[in-house]
């Protein structure tokens, strides 16, 4: 597990497929929002690279939570887990579970269900939706653990 400590407006944690390449996710956050990219390093562009992107957090959002609960601005861990395969990883905010990529399925998940656009001819990832699904990340987790064996997660 690779992992960052950061206050919300300004990070960086890129994190390798141990065992599947060109496969890498990113987590950025400049200052308005943070995202979670799922990205290809065999392409030669960095355009090309990014096969999707969801938005994991709003800064200003974030900050009005934590003003309306009265917890002090606070420093946050985010944390990127891959799979044994290397196809999926996840980006975990605080321990918990924010964002899912699957490489196999060339899907992503994660809690905004953001952005989402009418799949074009020729696509090769789901953009339509990013809804986030419970079954996906249980199945990750069980997995991982190894509780139990590779599942479809393709739900």
């Amino acid at each position: 597990m690779e992992s960052l400590t950061f206050t919300p407006g300004l990070a960086f944690l890129s994190s390798d497929s141990p065992s599947a390449p060109p496969w890498t996710v990113v987590f950025e956050d400049e200052g308005v929002a943070g995202y979670f990219y799922a990205c290809d390093r065999s392409q030669t562009t960095h355009e090309e690279s990014i096969l999707d992107a969801m938005l994991i957090y709003n800064v200003e959002a974030l900050a009005k939570s934590d003003a309306e609960l009265k917890r002090p601005e606070r420093e946050r861990i985010a944390a990127v887990e891959w799979s044994r395969d290397g196809l999926k990883a996840v980006l975990y905010l605080d321990g918990i579970p924010q964002g899912l990529y699957d490489f196999r399925q060339r899907a992503g998940y994660c809690r905004l269900n953001f952005p989402n656009f009418l799949e074009e001819q020729g696509d090769t990832w789901r953009k339509s939706t990013h809804a986030w699904s419970d079954a996906v990340i249980q199945s990750f987790e069980s997995e991982l653990y190894g509780m139990t064996g590779p599942a479809d997660t393709n739900r």
